[in-house]
């Protein structure tokens, strides 16, 4: 009976194999545009698709290509339309390849069409070409992809459009039924494609947009109950753009127009709207050269180097700012959860490398559940102690790489706090001054001198002196 049952599941599963296989779907129409205007190459697929299968079929495959699996950073997917429905995009591998499976929110039927927008952020994508420039060169990039849309699917009529920074471009591949208009470069495909088409194009072209990466951000909260919550970023910034050839000269910066376009000279960095006591240091000290303006939904912090960033040259600053602990921190009975923003919006067009949070809970916390918008690396919890603490204050900590804009959401960490810790801290505080009164009581009663043994001494001198006279 149990061969049997195993046959019958067998034949089963290899039905529903053949079954998905024939109700692959079919791509239409794909218009694909690249967004180069920027360092961060923005990518926006929208998809016509149909099932010629005879049966519904729940979701499809999206694949990156080998060469771009690295640098992709953020995807998501919804329906085409003035409501853009989210859909879910779970990553999975498929033949040894960075696949993601995106699922429908209804089956499509058989026969059924749907109109799918996927949208993709990579970074380090754009190459400076030449590597190095003088002061007064501009900069240019290269850049270089897929004509095709890289899908295992059949593909009838597609399009890719190529945004530029600039009309300035030195050269671009002349394949397929290309043109260009202005700052845009397309190529029209007309004639239906099985999947895994590829041949390559490249673009050559002026780009003076901010090349900066955060190569490593470490981004500490420190929770409080007493009404405060403590957030202190240490950044390293690198410019990533072409490296500057020659010496840097300050007066042919300050006084020719058009030197060092592609250097960057401040960045603005946006802030919680409750964000108070903002400061902004490096290893020297307190850096003035900055401005702060509080918006309805913002605070906006204009940094300024003490020097511009020109390509390799980099710096390391910490900025700081508090937040009131009821506009992120809710509590009921002994339950704790902390809602915040995993990352700030440290420029337009961020990159961050390497990302690092350390979250400080109030000592006694236990029982964390750790919640994130997209996968993390958690690592292991430690401890850390500061004022009054006795057995140390939880740290929970995650780290994840290759960030963008799209990352800056909100996590959630859920965690168990007794009502009774917080006596703890002024307890200590009323126990140390009563130790310290103690003392001085103590201190005072007691007498340490040895007058008046002295006094004594000679009194009975005199007494003995008089009897002998």
């Amino acid at each position: 009976m149990i061969i049997v049952f195993l046959a019958i599941i067998s034949i089963n599963y290899i039905s529903a194999a053949e079954n998905n296989q024939k109700n692959d779907v079919v791509f239409d129409k794909v218009d694909r545009t690249i967004d180069l205007s920027s360092q961060i190459a923005k990518t926006t697929i929208k998809l016509q698709i149909t099932n010629p299968g005879k049966s519904s079929i729940n979701d499809f495959i999206f694949t990156i290509d080998k060469l771009k699996q690295k640098n992709l950073s953020f995807i998501k997917a919804s329906l085409s339309g003035t409501k853009k429905t989210k859909l879910d995009v779970v990553e999975v591998e498929n033949n040894n390849e960075k696949s993601y499976k995106i699922i429908f929110k209804k089956p499509l039927e058989a026969g059924g069409m749907t109109k799918i927008e996927i949208e993709t952020s990579s970074t380090h994508e754009m190459v400076p070409f030449p590597k190095e420039i003088t002061q007064r060169e501009k900069q240019l990039v290269k850049f270089t992809d897929n004509v095709y849309l890289y899908t295992p699917y059949v593909v009838k009529k597609q399009t890719t459009k190529v945004l530029l920074a600039t009309k300035n471009i030195r050269s671009y591949s002349k394949i397929k039924s290309h043109s260009l208009k202005e700052s845009t470069v397309t190529y029209d495909i007309v004639d239906a494609t099985n999947g895994f088409s590829k041949e390559e194009f490249t673009v050559h072209f002026e780009n003076n947009n901010k090349f900066l990466t955060v190569t490593r951000l470490e981004r500490l909260i420190e929770v409080s109950h007493w009404g405060n919550i403590a957030v202190e970023e240490t950044i390293e910034l690198l410019h990533t753009g072409a490296l500057l050839k020659g010496s840097f000269s300050r007066y042919e910066y300050s006084m020719q127009h058009g030197s060092g376009q592609s250097s960057v000279q401040n960045f603005d960095t946006i802030l919680p709207a409750a964000a108070s006591d903002v400061y902004y240091r490096d290893d020297i000290g307190n850096i003035s050269t900055s401005n702060t303006r509080v918006k309805r939904n913002s605070v906006d912090v204009n940094l300024r180097p003490r020097f511009p960033l020109f390509g390799g040259w980099k710096t390391k600053y910490t900025l700081g700012y508090n937040v009131p602990s009821y506009e992120y921190l809710y509590h009921e009975n002994d339950e704790y959860v902390l809602n915040m923003r995993l990352v700030d919006h440290v420029f337009d067009n961020m990159v961050i490398d390497e990302l690092v949070v350390k979250i400080i809970l109030p000592e006694g916390s236990k029982n964390f559940k750790l919640s994130t918008p997209y996968d993390v690396v958690q690592l292991p919890d430690t401890l850390h102690y500061s004022y009054l603490d006795t057995a140390g204050r939880p740290v929970i900590s995650m780290t994840k790489t290759n960030l963008v804009e799209s990352h800056i959401q909100n996590f959630k960490l859920k965690y168990n706090f007794p009502k009774m810790m917080m006596f703890q801290e002024p307890l200590l505080v009323v126990a140390a001054f009563y130790l310290m009164f103690l003392l001085v009581v103590v201190y005072v009663r007691l007498d340490f001198s040895i007058d008046k043994k002295e006094d004594k001494h000679v009194e009975e001198k005199k007494t003995v002196g008089k009897k002998n006279e």
